[in-house]
């Protein structure tokens, strides 16, 4: 493989860390983990719904951040209003500036970046929140600036082709030799098989793959550790797309 690209939310950390201490220092009640991680998981479907909404200038970016956790609750019966939700998005960016790399994502891109592999990124959201992410996970490191591509600042977010295409033209990609790794299914999945790339996925919140889905990934992993058990062999990084295996 020439080039690498990887999604940043819940691909190179676990996003739901944070969401769990803010719903913690937000909620009153005896919730379990397992119980907020539901919630979480619901609060991420109408995340990327609203998100979408918010793109298209259907609703404010204010209603995307407050609404998908209104929502979220509004599924569970748990009270909130306005003001909460606002107080929840804010603590919840405060939370987010805590964020680490999972130990074994830390440990491929070291490994791929001393062999010299091209890295990129490729995000959805807002270029001051995100950058904020990449700038707290050390992304920097191993990845040029100039090959972090964010929805925000080029006016199409995954899995529009467009945001796909733009980093082919600027990073000069071929499409035979290009992987993309990302958590969902609808946004990176199928926005990356779409323009003809290889697509990984890092399925760790074991979602089930869409029935009747245009596309499948070539491969699908449930952890950090299998994604690095992808690529590493004797101590190398050759991702080989045929057999899956090191």
């Amino acid at each position: 493989m020439d080039t690498i690209i990887f999604d940043v939310d819940d691909t190179l950390y676990d996003q739901a860390r944070s969401f769990h201490q803010t719903f913690r220092k937000m909620f009153e009640g005896t919730f379990t983990d397992k119980e907020i991680d539901q919630i979480y998981r619901v609060s991420r479907k109408h995340s990327e719904i609203l998100f979408d909404q918010s793109e298209a200038g259907e609703i404010t970016q204010f209603e995307w951040q407050t609404g998908r956790i209104i929502n979220a609750c509004n599924d569970f019966n748990i009270p909130i209003d306005i003001e909460k939700a606002e107080a929840f998005h804010h603590l919840y960016v405060e939370e987010q500036q805590k964020i680490i790399l999972f130990d074994e994502i830390e440990e491929l891109l070291e490994a791929l970046h001393k062999e010299g592999t091209q890295l990129a990124i490729l995000t959805n959201g807002e270029e001051k929140h995100q950058s904020k992410k990449i700038e707290q996970l050390k992304l920097t490191k191993w990845i040029p600036a100039e090959n972090i591509f964010i929805s925000g600042t080029h006016g199409y977010a995954k899995p529009k082709r467009e945001i796909f295409e733009i980093m082919e033209e600027k990073l000069g990609l071929d499409k035979t030799k290009t992987v993309y790794i990302g958590d969902s299914f609808e946004k990176d999945i199928i926005g990356a098989k779409q323009v003809g790339w290889q697509a990984i996925w890092m399925n760790h919140r074991k979602r089930a793959l869409p029935e009747n889905a245009p596309f499948k990934p070539d491969h699908e992993v449930h952890h950090a550790k299998e994604l690095l058990g992808l690529f590493r062999d004797r101590g190398t990084v050759n991702y080989n797309p045929n057999n899956g295996h090191l």
